[in-house]
């Protein structure tokens, strides 16, 4: 992801801590996935008109016009970089809110060259990445946005700094700057209303409100809370956290709660792990990553002064939006990963199923099924429903079929005599849960989207160019994979089931290389392929969008990131279209529709860090006195600032 703060969790990503490879059977590759029968639309996919028509009319009119329709409707916009952002002719795209917009009315207005931990807290936070949006009282025109706030990137927020500050031992923060930092984290709930047409955010709404890391309390749910390896000296019984961190992309349950991901939560840890008593266990999750200075100025940031505040991260947490009083509570259940996102659907036994990606190369893919069906009658009895159910890790077979594995303790390898004395061990160290259980490491999995209308799961598997020829496999066919791809589980509606079957749906990168090995409908045309997919969505009519997170390897592709529309299903399965393009050093996060598809959030994430130095005219890295762009305000002495974006059609209407 991006150079600068990200670049460090980047190179975290490029380094695995999964010890195991599994075995190459790279011979069966180009028979599986080079036949013409790519293209033979919902067949392929696993799901015929028939099934497919018993799902949703939309997709049975689609198999009965022979998969030709064209289900995204606009003209592209052409691959490029620049400072600004672009979106398909025919469509606005307004800045909603950015970092450091006043949410509350005592909230002072946003002065980078004077800022306070007290007001950023006050403020919206940094970095913004998965956005929810929640309707109020049943209305389409007023919700509230729920927006993750992953990481800093110091050297473009504050003045003065040489540049990323793990690359100069923190010289240059400040025990103020760290309080500052931990303020821009978390999430910010915000009330937005569309008035004539244009959507804004409502400043002191009595939903408005920040989650962070330097005060928010949060519970500890499900088989971990109280057990030994969580309980810190500041929390001695192991079941109150103070705040999440790194909170990457998510999810929304049927009942209206939002479920946000803790993701490279190793990074923000310093110390010796030499004589630490899980020093093994650490290593599996890159612990300690050094990547803040909060260790010098918090002592539970650091691990040779509190040995357990690791495990109390890297957790799914359930948020109540609608209800600002309420306590957020880490969902153990869900397993201990660098969760990138959580899609949920109800199976088809009302049971509730989540499923997620580890992102980092040679990580995993997971689902939860929960034990109890939802309670769609009652929002308020599905409360605790995620600490219950069972989590399982996958296993992708060369024969195209998805078996899921269940991280239960005392089944298989996953007993005292392997080093899980109970389930709250197993979920503790999931990583290593599932590697003794034999799972696929995968190109880093991060995004993925369940599609209620078709049933298929689509995997973002975002690149890996550690792996060699000698890791090939089915489901992570290339070798040195720079631009990433597309996975699909075909469930058939079957998602509590145990084996699912699977598919590519596209390898990304430039088709008109022939050396880097993509696959794409031949309708895509050259400004319809992607690279290193991330975060994705599907609207209400079961269409998927997809966005990009090429970080400092944009100049390989010669493109920034964006939003691109991708067909699944029909004759023009696999054809991509541009939509949505951030200006330089960006990356593209959070899509997110209204209910009714007439508005799209995105997140434009870090503008100006990634590959400045590559961008003509530009000289160097990106600084706060010197950036490659001051988007969105293009003011001298305003830095860049994360935004969030609100897209909608000229005259009303469905986007895209």
């Amino acid at each position: 992801m991006a150079f600068n703060r990200r670049a460090h969790f980047e190179n975290a990503e490029n380094t695995p801590s999964n010890p195991e490879v599994h075995s190459p059977i790279g011979e069966i590759i180009e028979r599986r996935f080079s036949r013409r029968g790519f293209l033979k639309g919902a067949g392929s996919a696993g799901l015929g008109a028939a099934a497919i028509g018993a799902m949703n009319p939309l997709a049975a009119a689609i198999a009965a016009e022979g998969g030709n329709l064209d289900r995204f409707a606009f003209d592209e916009i052409p691959h490029g970089v620049d400072t600004s952002h672009h979106v398909a002719p025919g469509h606005d795209a307004e800045v909603l809110i950015r970092w450091g917009d006043p949410l509350f009315a005592d909230a002072p207005a946003f002065d980078p060259h004077n800022q306070h931990a007290d007001a950023q807290e006050r403020q919206f936070g940094y970095n913004n990445d998965y956005v929810g949006f929640v309707p109020l009282e049943g209305r389409l025109d007023r919700g509230l946005l729920v927006v993750n706030h992953e990481f800093t990137n110091e050297e473009l927020m504050f003045p003065g700094l040489p540049g990323p500050q793990d690359e100069h031992d923190f010289s240059g923060i400040t025990a103020e700057m760290t309080e500052i930092e931990k303020a821009a984290h978390g999430l910010s709930v915000v009330e937005i209303r569309r008035e004539n047409g244009r959507w804004g955010y409502v400043q002191d709404s009595r939903y408005n409100r920040r989650i962070t890391p330097r005060s928010t309390e949060i519970a500890i749910g499900g088989p971990v809370a109280g057990h030994a390896r969580v309980r810190t000296d500041v929390d001695p019984e192991g079941r109150r956290v103070i705040g999440t961190l790194n909170n990457c992309a998510g999810g929304m349950t049927p009942w209206g709660t939002i479920l946000t991901c803790e993701e490279n939560f190793h990074g923000y840890f310093l110390g010796d792990a030499t004589h630490h008593p899980e020093k093994d266990k650490l290593a599996r999750y890159g612990v300690p990553g050094a990547s803040y200075s909060w260790g010098r100025h918090d002592a539970r940031f650091d691990i040779t002064r509190e040995p357990n505040e690791p495990n109390r991260f890297g957790w799914v947490v359930e948020i109540d939006p609608l209800d600002p009083t309420s306590t957020p509570v880490k969902r153990t259940a869900l397993g201990r990963i660098k969760h990138e996102g959580a899609a949920t659907l109800i199976a088809e036994d009302g049971r509730l199923v989540v499923y997620m990606g580890d992102d980092q190369r040679f990580d995993y893919v997971y689902k939860f099924v929960s034990r109890d069906a939802v309670n769609t009658a009652d929002p308020a009895a599905n409360r605790d429903l995620l600490d219950d159910g069972t989590l399982y890790a996958a296993r992708f077979d060369a024969g195209g079929r998805v078996t899921w594995l269940p991280l239960v303790h005392g089944e298989g390898p996953l007993t005292a005599e392997n080093g899980f004395a109970s389930q709250a061990d197993v979920l503790i160290d999931t990583r290593l849960a599932a590697d003794a259980l034999g799972a696929t490491p995968m190109d880093r999995p991060e995004d993925i989207g369940a599609n209620p209308v078709t049933g298929g799961v689509y995997v973002m598997l975002t690149n890996n160019h550690k792996r060699g020829e000698d890791r090939v496999d089915a489901a992570n066919p290339r070798a040195e994979n720079l631009f990433g791809h597309v996975l699909e589980i075909i469930t058939e509606g079957r998602h509590t089931a145990t084996e699912n079957r699977w598919d590519i749906l596209v390898r990304c990168g430039d088709p008109s290389r022939g050396e880097v090995g993509t696959m794409w409908n031949p309708a895509t045309s050259e400004n319809g392929w992607f690279a290193s997919p991330d975060n994705c969505v599907v609207d209400a009519r079961g269409r998927l969008w997809v966005t990009t997170d090429q970080g400092d390897k944009w100049p390989k592709s010669g493109t920034a990131d964006g939003v691109w529309a991708l067909e699944t299903e029909g004759e023009r399965r696999g054809t991509g279209k541009m939509f949505f393009r951030v200006p330089i050093g960006a990356e593209m996060c959070g899509p997110c529709f209204t209910p009714d598809d007439t508005a799209l959030f995105v997140a434009v994430q870090h503008p100006a860090a990634d590959g400045a130095e590559a961008f003509p005219g530009h000289a160097g890295r990106s600084s706060f006195e010197t950036p490659a762009t001051r988007w969105p305000d293009f003011e001298e002495g305003v830095p860049p600032r994360p935004s969030v974006v609100a897209i909608t059609r000229h005259g009303g209407g469905t986007v895209g």
